[in-house]
Order: C-alpha cells, then sequence, then structure tokens
C-alpha cells in the first residue's frame, strides 16, 4: 500500500471548503487505515514523507507535494488541525498499545527538522516551511510533545512533569482540540490521577509497619515522611464537623435566596472553622472587594443552578488566576503568608459545595503549572508545595479511597471530636481503596 491510497491532489491546487473537509476526512482514514496494516516504522516513514519531506526542495516539492497539495497559501490554520489530528490519531493507536516508543519517535520527527535557510525559493515552498516552523514554536507542539515525555525516561526530568495530571486534563476540556487529543489526554489524566492516589494510599497503608517487606511502596510525593503527618491533619477534620457536612449544610441554607445575600454567605462559609486570623482576615478583606460587586446587576434575583456555579467558579478565579496568563494577586499573597493548606482547604470547600467546579479549578491549576513552568524548581519552591498539598488533599477526599485514623494509644481523642491539642503522632493512618487502580 502506498501513499496512492489519499484523496487526489494537485499541486498548487485551490479546494473548496467543502472539497478541503472531504480530503482531510480522507487524510485521516488514510492514517487510520495503514495503522492497522503496517508496521509503526513504516507508518512513521510515511508520516515523515508527507508531511516533512516534501519540503527538502521546490522540485520536491512540486512533484510530490505531500499534504500540502491540499492547501493554498491562506490555509495555515486547516493545515495545522490536520497535522494536529494526524499526529493524535497515532498517539492514540500506540497509547492504547503501548508502544510508547513510537510516540518518542514522532516527536523527533518534528525535533530532528532543521529547514534549510534558503533565501531564493520559491514563495510557495517558503511559506509551508514557515507553517511547519509555526508548528514546531507552539503551543499545540509543547501539549504534542507532552506525550512523548512521559515515557522518556532519559530526558531532563523536569518538576513540571510530575503533575503533568493537570496539563493532560486541561487538553481533554479545550473544545478547540481534536477529539483524538481530548481523548488521549483524558485518559492519560485519568490514569496519573489513580495511580497517585493508589500508590498515597499504599504508602500510607504501608509505611507505619516494621515489617520491611511493606516498605517497598515509594512516598509519590516530594514532601518526605512529612506527609503523613499532613494527612494526618486533613483527616483529622473528616470526622462529625467535616468540610463535606459544613457544605451541604451551606447548600440547604443558601437554597432560593437573593443573589447579594448569597454572595455574603458563600464569604462567611469559606473562612469558617479556617483557624489562621491572619490568613481569615486577608480573604475575607480582599475577595469581598472582588466578589461583592460581582455581578450586581443581579442582586435582587433569587439564586439559580447556573448563577451558583458562575459564582464558584468566578471565586476559584481569584484565588488561582483571573486571565488565565499569571498567578491572581490573592493567591500569591495567600501563598506568601506561608499556609498553602489552608488555601487548598478553602479550594476544596468550593468544590465540596460545587462539584461541577472540579474541571474548572484543575483548568486554572494548568495555567498556574504553564505561568511558573520556566522558573527553576528552587525559585518556584513555594507553588510545588502548594501543587503537592493540593493533590494529597484532593486524593484524601476523593469518592474511590477512605482515610481514617486509628489512636495508637486507648484513651486517644476519636476523629469525630475536634480537639485544639491534636497530636498526629498519636494516630495512625489507615487506608482502603474501593476499587482495583491500573497503574
Amino acid at each position: 500500500m502506498t501513499a496512492n491510497s489519499l484523496p487526489n491532489s494537485q499541486p498548487n491546487s485551490s479546494l473548496e471548503p467543502f472539497e478541503l473537509n472531504d480530503a482531510q476526512d480522507g487524510i485521516y482514514n488514510f492514517f487510520m487505515d495503514i495503522l492497522q496494516k503496517w508496521h509503526p516504522e513504516d507508518v512513521l516513514l510515511e508520516f515523515q514523507r508527507l508531511f516533512i519531506d516534501c519540503l527538502k526542495s521546490a522540485i520536491i516539492l512540486e512533484s510530490s507535494p505531500g499534504i500540502y497539495g491540499y492547501f493554498s497559501h491562506k490555509d495555515e490554520h486547516e493545515f495545522r488541525h490536520t497535522l494536529k489530528r494526524c499526529c493524535y490519531i497515532l498517539i492514540n493507536n500506540w497509547e492504547t498499545s503501548r508502544q510508547y516508543q513510537y510516540i518518542q519517535e514522532l516527536i523527533s520527527i518534528f525535533s530532528n527538522y532543521q529547514p534549510k535557510k534558503t533565501y531564493d525559493c520559491p514563495r510557495k515552498l517558503k511559506i509551508y516551511r514557515s507553517w511547519l516552523e509555526n508548528f514546531i514554536n507552539s503551543k499545540d507542539y509543547q501539549e504534542l510533545k507532552l506525550f512523548a515525555d512521559r515515557h522518556d525516561l532519559t530526558s531532563n526530568d523536569s518538576w513540571v512533569n510530575r503533575y503533568s495530571s493537570f496539563l493532560f486534563y486541561a487538553q481533554s476540556l479545550d473544545f478547540d482540540n481534536p477529539q483524538e487529543q481530548q481523548e488521549a489526554a483524558r485518559k492519560i489524566a485519568k490514569k496519573l490521577k489513580d495511580k497517585f492516589k493508589f500508590d498515597l494510599a499504599m504508602y500510607t497503608a504501608r509505611s507505619q509497619s516494621n515489617h520491611e517487606v511493606n516498605k517497598r511502596h515509594q512516598n509519590p510525593s516530594s514532601l518526605g515522611d512529612e506527609v503523613l503527618r499532613l494527612i494526618k491533619a486533613i483527616v483529622i477534620k473528616k470526622g462529625v464537623f467535616s468540610y463535606e457536612n459544613i457544605a451541604n449544610i451551606f447548600v440547604n441554607q443558601t437554597q432560593n435566596i437573593p443573589f447579594e445575600e448569597f454572595k455574603h454567605s458563600l464569604l462567611k462559609y469559606l473562612i469558617f472553622s479556617i483557624e489562621r486570623p491572619k490568613f481569615v482576615e486577608t480573604l475575607q478583606s480582599k475577595l469581598s472587594v472582588k466578589l461583592l460587586p460581582w455581578k450586581d446587576e443581579h442582586n435582587q434575583k433569587q439564586i439559580t443552578g447556573d448563577l451558583f456555579l458562575r459564582t464558584c467558579n468566578r471565586v476559584l478565579d481569584f484565588l488561582t488566576t483571573e486571565n488565565r496568563e499569571e498567578p491572581a494577586p490573592l493567591f500569591v499573597l495567600l501563598l506568601s503568608q506561608g499556609h498553602p493548606l489552608t488555601l487548598v482547604i478553602v479550594l476544596l470547600k468550593i468544590i465540596l459545595v460545587s462539584k461541577n467546579s472540579r474541571s474548572h479549578l484543575e483548568m486554572r491549576i494548568a495555567d498556574l503549572i504553564r505561568f511558573y513552568e520556566n522558573y527553576p524548581e528552587k525559585e518556584c519552591s513555594f507553588f510545588i508545595n502548594f501543587l503537592e498539598i493540593f493533590n494529597i488533599t484532593f486524593a484524601i477526599y476523593a469518592d474511590n479511597v477512605e482515610y481514617n485514623l486509628i489512636p495508637a494509644k486507648p484513651g486517644t481523642y476519636s476523629t469525630d471530636e475536634v480537639h485544639p491539642q491534636f497530636n498526629p503522632d498519636a494516630y495512625h493512618i489507615f487506608s482502603q481503596l474501593k476499587f482495583n487502580v491500573q497503574s
């Protein structure tokens, strides 16, 4: 089988929109077909021939235009979409079959591309080369590269790779991405999150055993053994006065009230039971300035489900990033006070009353990661610490895992009692998975 199975194209042709759509479908079907019949190495060679080799010279482009024969010089957006979707058709197939090395080889086709700096080449060749170079220098390519980096054990382990589940999840929610990209990203994000929950539960369950055989499970966080004390501090709040119970009370008490009253109630709910006065003062003063004037034209209207969700999402913006490009001032200010767990608990409280806001929050976390990713690990250690605590807290509050504290000695306060002199060393942690997680 050869590339003749592609739809017919002529050099310098300019297709009508409906013809281009048909041609693109033919290209996608071609790659799906050869994935089933050809060896992966041959698929990669064909991909390189159609997208890369035809740009080596004007003579080759004229005689064998590859994919470019379908596009006029105005179709860069359509070309980018076609290239991305072809890549993710291959990636989805090789992810499913666990042939991860071919995903890395696909990325290397782009990373090894070195365009010739010829100034007298035809305009059309310059345009098509610029399309490819623009793609390699784009956010689209960085998202593509993420699929290969997670399997590349020889590359420098950037701190960002430890939190790639957020980046994959953000890709899965971006409807501008091809369906294949969304699907592949969604699967990987879920796999990474489930693995973290599984590893944390196993580490927690085995870490307090004296048997050497039970110490094989590694700590999935970067917090060291301090993670056990952190988990105990979080789990102690899962008794009668748990955040879940307080959230249920808030939801029930704010049914059918005016929007203005709801905003005041939400502020009170977020600071309720927070035991750090300076944090509470900062959060209340700064957030009220942002929230109370927001959508004030609806103040006298009854709160609706849609307005409830939009308000919770907007508060999440105020607490993370308002423009999706840089951290919100309140995020930086609250973390600078040195209490990342308290900020994470506030974010958790929002999700407990608005579960549909979870995807919005994770998108904002991904935005923050993209902002900090160019900083050395030491320079953004405060943010990394926040991410670790965020992951651990939300793993503890996951639906498919249960954590409990067991008193180490008789007479110790139970976890249903909120006691100011709580001593984490007086408890052992018991963790239980409610289903088997595939690693």
